[in-house]
């Protein structure tokens, strides 16, 4: 069931100079793909947009579009564009979704908690992942991942099958790929120092750190 509803129009105009046209008037470019039906074009209000991203499914929220003239369609907003100074939604893709097929979605993993490694042994914590794509129902689609990495000491890591996985939930994913781990200052000072280091290869881009502990006494002995 859709959990909420946007009101959208179809659009006959499209490319680039139909496009600002339509920014310029307070509305944002769209399309709507996949399922039974071809491609549209449509319209929707950019405050409709904003208050699907805030809420807590985010952008795997199921909405059901009503398009004025072409009926009613459940879909998820699969991808969008922001302009980087404005930050302002400049074009937005719907995917129709039919509930009883599975589907490919990405979702967010949350990090609680402050790492024993970084509060007591002084460890560096760093995030690898943020996210994850998963295949399951519509209606199985998780909010996000949460993971709580109090008792992780230094050198231990959370990886993907230490997440917490519903039933019909299917993470697309190694087991293995690293979510989170701790490292110490050393190796992290060292992995700098070497061009590519610190990069993740599951991750593919530069793990993140979030949290940095007191520095160890013993340090350098």
């Amino acid at each position: 069931m859709a959990e909420m509803t946007v009101s959208a129009k179809s659009r006959s105009e499209t490319g680039s100079s139909a496009s600002r046209r339509l920014r310029r008037g307070g509305m944002v470019p769209g399309i709507v793909y996949g399922g039974s039906g071809g491609s549209l074009s449509v319209t929707v209000d950019p405050k409709d947009l904003f208050k699907l991203l805030r809420s807590h499914a985010g952008r795997n929220t199921i909405l059901s579009l009503d398009i004025e003239g072409a009926g009613t369609d459940n879909v998820i907003l699969k991808d969008w564009q922001v302009d980087p100074v404005k930050e302002s939604i400049l074009h937005a893709d719907f995917q129709r979704i039919a509930m009883d097929q599975m589907l490919r979605v990405t979702v967010p993993i949350t990090i609680h908690g402050t790492a024993y490694g970084v509060k007591t042994e002084g460890g560096l914590l760093e995030v690898v992942a943020r996210e994850v794509d998963v295949e399951c129902l519509p209606a199985d689609i998780p909010d996000e991942f949460v993971y709580d990495v109090t008792a992780l000491r230094m050198n231990e890591s959370v990886r993907i099958s230490d997440l917490t996985v519903l039933q019909g939930v299917q993470i697309l994913a190694d087991a293995d790929q690293v979510i989170v781990h701790v490292v110490s200052v050393k190796d992290e000072t060292a992995g700098e120092a070497e061009e590519g280091e610190g990069v993740s290869e599951a991750a593919g881009e530069e793990p993140e750190i979030i949290a940095k502990g007191k520095k160890d006494e013993e340090d350098g002995e």
